[in-house]
Order: C-alpha cells, then sequence, then structure tokens
C-alpha cells in the first residue's frame, strides 16, 4: 500500500511540475509576442518595407497604408521611367486598380481606351473587340499608355498618405536572421548607408532585381528583344485597337500611347538582334519590316514616319519568361516582375501584378500587426495558391501564343501559326471566350485548355485541306504532338490540378470580386 501511494505522489508531483512548466513557457510565449507588437508599433517604426516603387510596388504601398500600415518605400530612381514596356492596361487590370482605389491614376495620362485586338496577316486583318461579359463587374475597355506617366501617378497617390515614407535609394541587401528577414540595407540619395527594419520586406524591384538570387532559386531566360520607337504627331485610323502583324521572323505590334504618339514595336531573335547605334536597326526595321506591315489604316505610313523623321530615339528590351516559385524564409515576400515574368505578347504582366495584390492585400488585411513571421508566410503558401488561376492563365497564353507566331519554314509549325490566325479571326462565340481570356475578365485555365485544343483542331483541319494526303496527315500530328508538349510544360510547371480542376477558378473569382473598393 505504501509503495502504491508513493507512485501516486510521484506522479501527482510530475503532472504539477509540467503543468508549471508549461504554463510558464506559455507566458513567455505571450510575453514575447505582447514586446514583439509593441515594438512593432512604437513612434516610427515600420510595418512594412517596399523595395521598388514601380506599378507593383506603388500601388501595394497605397494599398497596404490604406489599411493602416506604415509603409517605408524604397525606389532607386524616383524620376519618370522611359520605358516601352507595360503600355497597356487590360480591362482586368483596370479593375484590379479599381478595387485598391487607384483607378483615377489612369486619368490626366492622355492614355487612350482599348477596345479591340486587331491582327494582319498575309493581306488578311480582322478586328477582335473586349466582348461584354456579364460576369465582368467592369467597362471591358482597357487603356494604352505611356507607362512613365502612369508610375508617376502611382507614387503621387501612395507619397500623398501620410503613413507611406517614398524614398529615393538604391538596396544593397536584406537584413536576414535565422532564416526571417528582419529588413534592409540601403544607400540614401546622399549616398549615406542606412539600414531599415520591418515585420516585413516585399521585394518587387523589377525584372533585373538583385535581391531575388539570395530569395529564390530561380532564374530568367532570355526569349528575344523587343525593339521600339514612338513616331510622334501621329494618329492611327483606329486608335482603340493595338495592332498585331503576323510578320517574319517574328512580330510586330503598333499602337496609340498618347493622343498624338504611336509606339511602333518589332520583335527580333536574341541571337540575331542588329545593332542600334551603327544604324543596323534602322536599316533592318525599314527594309525588312516595314514592308511587312499593312498599308491599311495608315500602319506602314506611321511606321516609317518614326524612323525617317526626326532619327527616333531606338529602344531594345529583352523579353523575358521566369516562373513564380514560393520563397521559403519568412519576414520577406517577392512580387511583380522580380517574381513571375512571362512574355509580353499578351501585354498582362500588370494586370498579374495587380491582381496579386489584390489578393495579398485582403489576406494581410485582418491581421493587427506583421510580427508574426509564421502566421504572415503561413498565409503567403496561400497566395501562392490563390493566384493561380491568374497567372496560370496568362503565363500559359503568353508562352504558347508567343511561340505559335513565331514565323519558320516548318509546314507543321506554319500550320499552327495559320490556324491560330483563323481561329481568331473568325469571330464567333469562340472568339469572344478567348478575348475575355486575354482582357484578364475570365481567368479560368480550363477553358484556356480547351481554347488551346480547338486552335490545334483547326490547325490540323487547315493542314489536311482541301485534299489530305500522308505528308500533310504526318504533319497535322506533328501539330498535335507541339501541342501537347507546349500544353504539357505549363501543366507541369503551373501544376495540373491549378490548371484543371474548375473549383479553383470559381475560389479565385470570389476573391477577386470580392475586394473591397477603397
Amino acid at each position: 500500500m505504501a509503495m502504491t501511494y508513493a507512485w501516486l505522489w510521484t506522479l501527482l508531483a510530475f503532472v504539477l511540475t509540467w503543468m508549471v512548466f508549461h504554463l510558464i513557457k506559455m507566458k513567455k510565449a505571450a510575453t514575447g509576442d505582447l514586446e514583439a507588437e509593441a515594438e512593432a508599433r512604437r513612434d516610427g517604426a515600420t510595418d512594412v518595407i517596399i523595395v521598388g516603387a514601380g506599378v507593383a510596388g506603388a500601388s501595394l504601398a497605397y494599398a497596404l497604408a490604406k489599411d493602416g500600415r506604415r509603409v517605408h518605400v524604397i525606389e532607386r530612381d524616383l524620376k519618370e521611367p522611359q520605358r516601352f514596356m507595360g503600355e497597356l492596361m487590360q480591362a482586368g487590370g483596370r479593375f484590379m486598380l479599381a478595387q485598391l482605389g487607384l483607378e483615377d491614376c489612369l486619368e490626366d495620362i492622355d492614355a487612350q481606351e482599348a477596345k479591340s485586338l486587331a491582327i494582319y496577316k498575309d493581306g488578311k486583318h480582322a478586328t477582335l473587340p473586349f466582348p461584354d461579359d456579364k460576369s465582368f463587374p467592369h467597362e471591358p475597355v482597357g487603356r494604352l499608355l505611356r507607362n512613365g506617366r502612369l508610375v508617376q501617378r502611382l507614387r503621387q497617390k501612395a507619397a500623398s498618405l501620410s503613413n507611406v515614407q517614398l524614398e529615393e535609394g538604391t538596396v544593397k541587401s536584406l537584413i536576414e536572421e535565422k532564416g526571417v528577414v528582419k529588413g534592409v540595407t540601403y544607400k540614401n540619395s546622399a549616398g549615406e548607408e542606412i539600414t531599415a527594419f520591418a515585420p516585413l520586406t516585399v521585394v518587387c524591384d523589377g525584372c533585373y532585381s538583385n535581391l531575388r538570387r539570395s530569395l529564390v532559386d530561380n532564374t530568367e531566360e532570355v526569349l528575344s528583344y523587343m525593339v521600339g520607337y514612338v513616331t510622334k504627331n501621329s494618329r492611327l485610323e483606329d486608335p482603340h485597337s493595338l495592332h498585331l502583324i503576323f510578320s517574319k521572323p517574328l512580330v510586330c505590334v503598333i499602337y496609340q500611347i498618347t493622343s498624338d504618339e504611336v509606339r511602333c514595336v518589332a520583335e527580333v531573335p536574341a541571337d540575331s538582334i542588329p545593332s542600334i547605334s551603327n544604324g543596323e536597326m534602322s536599316t533592318f526595321l525599314k527594309k525588312s519590316m516595314a514592308p511587312q506591315i499593312p498599308e491599311t489604316g495608315n500602319l506602314r505610313e506611321i511606321f516609317l514616319k518614326g524612323i525617317e523623321e526626326g532619327l527616333p530615339e531606338i529602344k531594345s528590351t529583352a523579353t523575358k519568361s521566369m516562373s513564380s516559385r514560393l520563397c521559403d524564409k519568412r519576414g520577406v515576400i517577392v512580387l511583380g516582375d522580380a517574381f513571375n515574368m512571362r512574355h509580353p505578347i499578351i501585354a498582362s504582366g500588370m494586370m498579374v501584378a495587380l491582381s496579386d495584390i489584390c489578393i495579398l492585400r485582403n489576406l494581410l488585411k485582418p491581421l493587427p500587426n506583421l510580427s508574426n513571421t509564421k502566421k504572415v508566410s503561413d498565409l503567403v503558401k496561400s497566395f501562392y495558391i490563390i493566384r493561380k488561376p491568374m497567372s496560370a492563365t496568362v503565363n500559359t497564353l503568353a508562352s504558347i501564343f508567343s511561340q505559335v507566331l513565331v514565323a519558320t519554314t516548318d509546314e507543321a509549325r506554319e500550320g499552327m501559326r495559320q490556324g491560330c490566325f483563323n481561329y481568331l479571326a473568325r469571330g464567333d462565340f469562340k472568339t469572344r471566350g478567348l478575348m475575355t481570356i486575354l482582357g484578364g475578365m475570365n481567368p479560368h485555365p480550363l477553358t484556356l485548355v480547351l481554347h488551346l485544343v480547338a486552335i490545334t483542331l483547326t490547325s490540323m483541319g487547315h493542314l489536311l485541306s482541301p485534299c489530305p494526303s500522308p505528308r500533310r496527315f504526318w504533319h497535322s500530328l506533328r501539330i498535335l504532338a507541339w501541342a501537347l508538349q507546349m500544353l504539357g510544360a505549363h501543366l507541369v510547371d503551373e501544376g495540373f490540378k491549378e490548371m484543371l480542376i474548375p473549383t479553383n477558378a470559381a475560389a479565385y473569382r470570389r476573391n477577386y470580386i470580392a475586394t473591397t473598393t477603397v
């Protein structure tokens, strides 16, 4: 009996000791959380550091600041950017700006309405309007614009909030401790090296990001180069269309960016870009590309005018592709072109970035503070899944479209190129459905897959008509194999579940439409 009581007293002592120890541990943890929150909320503290104040960085700064966060934005150069990418805000992007309370930034910059896509090939052309979609709660019209003017308007609006500090400086490195990013080290405009701390750092410093390499194991692929210039004092006969010419070897694009300026762009292969400095590029554009520009709607006239009058400043920029990869470090998020890039042929990069910002803002909004890095990290993982319907749709369409439009002597690939033109030019409900995807009004990967299958079948039918032969049958099978190869690569990269299960797109759409306008 004595032994039994001894065992009971020993067990009771063990339980009491464990309870006391556990209560002390919980109290310390609670105290630590309170101290962390107090530190994060002390006067002069920053909740979020944003590296980069382009479209993504400035929009995110405004959105988070409107939610009461104290935001420190560090941008390398606060002068108006002079670039010719990001000059079409799709209808879906305009909707995202409206959700963030930023659509007025498209005003007073002489932006032009984008109502349709006009395509041209071998003397034929078709105009494909962005259709009204009753399920899309916004006007189905995009904006053609000067990117730098939009960026400056977004910066001004973000900086107008008292809890946003917008500073010119160059971020040198991230401050990291035990796998958690605590802040950044940067040089300000006076050349002083400064450290800044915040519970959350967002890296969105563009396609040339130096910080990305320390955060994600991902590399970009250079696909080609876009060469562009502006023809001044000109107006297209159809200024509300993006004009896409199926030229050889790669496409040309012409569009109105202000009321009297037209952007002319030619894509050139990455391994054979003519020199701009010695005049080879001007000669190439004039002699090789201009004859392929249709005379319809004063397109060729304006294309040549820009080269011949006033020697325009011709610029080139690399088209890049980079899959999104989740950063496994806490206290940091990567966004924008630093996170995910695709071929710019469908002009949807800004739309994807703004979609990401709407989703991320919604996920972070309920958190009273951002010092709990584990909870923020868990939310970022869910963000990575929720964004997939929009990002996977755009990434897949851009990649396959850019590959199909390359002119070659390969009979199968040329058949696919012609089939793509024929599919778009039909103007029926299938074309309208694809245009809602292109405009960001229906980001649905499975629907896109069905359209790609239909384009493949159209291409095979074109190749087999009017008289099937063994050679044509063989090339039609090659078209099918190539289409499956391209689509399969994206199913693997983006995820079979994310691409093929409709419920993911439905969940995105609920998040996408439910975002509250500021």
